[in-house]
């Protein structure tokens, strides 16, 4: 259990079937692709957008931020129905809004003032570090999201400690992502939070 940061990424084990996501991916999940392709078509736009709207008055515009951790929130739901996570078979609701009665969620609390002079290097001096490393994990996923996967097929259950792992990795990356897109002015910890992150009321 780790502290809950700026960033919270949840993704619940949900009894999931253990051959559906040898369809899901390429069938099931498919009607979402072209949506996440047009979200982050924009997506970079839209960060710009805020990075001068914060180099000049210190605050990310409130749209543009609920959009953008909107965009994140549903690519993690499609992943965690879907290979790599697997965790799930409830299928992802078609919105950028959170919704905490699904098994997969993200949230990013709204800053109320950012360093206006960070914008300038956050996205890609200050997150170098960060970034390499996500570059580095991206194999070693890749490969234990194939051995969760065919445990999946082979006993019907997903390995509390591989999904740990598993979700470790993935709240790093989100972490990452929400600094270099200029969500926050805390830098993302090198770490990997394993178990169930704690909400900010306490609750797990």
């Amino acid at each position: 259990m780790t502290p809950a940061g700026p960033v919270r990424v949840r993704g619940d084990v949900d009894a999931p079937s253990r051959w559906l996501w040898l369809v899901k991916w390429c069938v099931l999940a498919v009607p979402h692709y072209p949506i996440l392709i047009a979200l982050y078509l924009v997506y970079p736009f839209s960060t710009l957008v805020a990075g001068v709207a914060i180099l000049f008055t210190g605050r990310y515009p409130r749209p543009i931020f609920e959009f953008n951790v909107g965009v994140l929130r549903w690519s993690w739901r499609v992943m965690n129905y879907r290979f790599p996570m697997n965790s799930t078979d409830k299928y992802p609701p078609f919105t950028l809004a959170a919704r905490p009665d699904y098994p997969g969620d993200l949230e990013v609390d709204y800053p109320e003032r950012l360093t206006n002079w960070a914008v300038l290097v956050k996205w890609w001096l200050l997150a170098l570090p960060q970034i390499v490393m996500c570059w580095a994990m991206e194999a070693p996923l890749q490969v234990l999201c194939v051995i969760s996967a065919v445990r999946l097929l082979v006993t019907g259950t997903i390995s509390p400690g591989m999904n740990d792992l598993l979700m470790g990795i993935v709240r790093w990356r989100y972490r990452v992502a929400a600094y270099v897109s200029l969500m926050s002015d805390e830098y993302p910890p090198f770490r990997m939070d394993l178990g169930a992150e704690i909400e900010p009321n306490g609750a797990s």
